[in-house]
């Protein structure tokens, strides 16, 4: 019955359009009512204990790293590097999007961060070449996914403390599937803009002109290799990662490009505040949202039911699949990997799945739950800066969703894709 409160009460809500961190909230609210187990001051217990934590502090810094970049210049450069190879192609612009999210997954370390970095420059020039308006902001919205796979990954480091792995190794496992992802969303882009008839760039492609382009975003470009040196050279963490970041943005832009005055980094400041406390209070109400479902037992009566099925590795790791995605529609990411990752992992390592492996496949899986209602954060980050509705999103989002459950399932079923590397450097 707690279950049938928590998740009728949020449907209702999010169907007379509450906003959905109000909605979970409220959900939250009536379910810890109901039960009588729980006092109302455990929703504000868990509102502040989901902020209050060192890795949750990579996100705020993150998307001022991702604004700083963009108002500094960075990140258009990013994308000039990008488009001078790119953009001449059919759909240029999406395949050029897709391109700056894969590097900028390099820098972030998050889905919401890279949205909102590559989203506020890339939407506005390609609503200007004529893209039409649901399929800009859903592939900025899929393409940002990529955050949480290609490393550095918060999810990667709070998979690692769950299950006692070894951070390095999911480090390496998530190159290339972050690198296959990637590359199906330019294939989807491509023939979707080739039907539509969106045309890429008309000036040609000369070395001149790309020596001219990558040499000027070279202190862009180095940016990657700071922040996953400094990591896999231990010097720092992921979320010190973040303030690093953050503060190269700051000096490039002001010091070195000159593009980002004092006054305009006050107003950088209060958009990154803005967009942080956005995503901040979804992953505060998502938190009590999930803390409340695991007081009802859901997660351990899941796990108990796929155990007692006695089926094989395939079968398993299917249902498994499953359930993270419905997961991932309602429960914040870092949440779900706590309460989750100890559960399947004895599972899964039984019927004789890699940890590692089976780590990429629980991010990728919640990587998915960015973009799929009602709780994908991304979608959300991609309408705030696209000044959109939500539903615009969604309506444009369900191929990039079957995309990337395709790309989920050669990842489950064939771990040399997420194993390859880690065998070669690390093992």
């Amino acid at each position: 019955m707690i279950s049938l409160v928590l998740f009728g009460v949020m449907i209702i809500l999010l169907i007379l359009n509450v906003p959905v961190a109000i909605a979970l909230g409220l959900a939250s609210l009536a379910a810890i009512l109901y039960s009588g187990d729980l006092t109302t001051g455990y929703i504000v217990q868990n509102l502040v204990t989901s902020s209050d934590s060192f890795t949750t502090m990579a996100i705020p810094f993150f998307v001022l790293a991702g604004e700083m970049m963009g108002g500094g210049g960075i990140s258009r450069r990013l994308m000039d590097s990008a488009r001078v190879f790119f953009g001449r192609f059919t759909g240029g612009l999406a395949i050029v999007t897709v391109v700056v999210c894969m590097f900028f997954a390099a820098i972030s370390g998050s889905g919401p961060a890279t949205v909102a970095a590559v989203g506020g420059m890339v939407i506005p020039s390609m609503l200007a070449a004529g893209y039409d308006k649901k399929f800009t902001l859903a592939v900025i919205a899929a393409a940002g996914s990529i955050g949480v796979i290609i490393p550095p990954s918060i999810p990667m480091v709070i998979y690692s403390v769950s299950t006692n792995q070894s951070i390095s190794e999911l480090f390496m496992a998530g190159f290339v599937p972050g690198i296959l992802i990637g590359l199906t969303l330019i294939a989807y882009s491509y023939f979707y803009c080739k039907k539509r008839g969106y045309q890429g760039d008309k000036e040609p492609f000369s070395w001149k002109r790309a020596g001219k382009v990558l040499w000027d975003a070279k202190w862009a470009l180095i940016c990657p290799v700071i922040i996953l040196g400094g990591i896999y050279g231990g010097i720092f963490t992921p979320t010190e990662a973040a303030a690093v970041a953050a503060a190269y943005g700051f000096i490039v832009g002001v010091f070195v490009y000159k593009e980002l005055t004092l006054k305009e980094a006050v107003k950088v400041i209060k958009s990154a505040v803005v967009t942080t406390s956005t995503i901040m209070l979804v992953i505060g109400c998502a938190a009590v949202f999930t803390k409340v479902l695991a007081v009802a037992k859901i997660p351990t009566l899941v796990a108990n039911a796929i155990t007692g099925l006695n089926a094989n590795k395939i079968v398993i790791l299917i249902l498994i699949n499953v359930v993270l995605i419905f997961v991932g529609c309602f429960m914040e990411t870092l949440c779900a990997i706590m309460i989750l990752a100890p559960i399947f992992l004895p599972i899964v390592t039984a019927v004789g799945v890699d940890p590692i492996h089976f780590g990429i496949v629980m991010v990728v899986n919640l990587a998915i739950g960015f973009i799929t209602p009602p709780l994908g954060i991304n979608l959300f980050v991609a309408s705030r800066v696209g000044g959109a509705q939500l539903s615009e999103v969604i309506k444009g989002i369900v191929p990039f969703i079957v995309v990337m459950i395709i790309d989920l399932l050669l990842i489950t079923y064939l771990p040399a894709i997420s194993l390859f590397l880690p065998k070669l450097f690390m093992r």
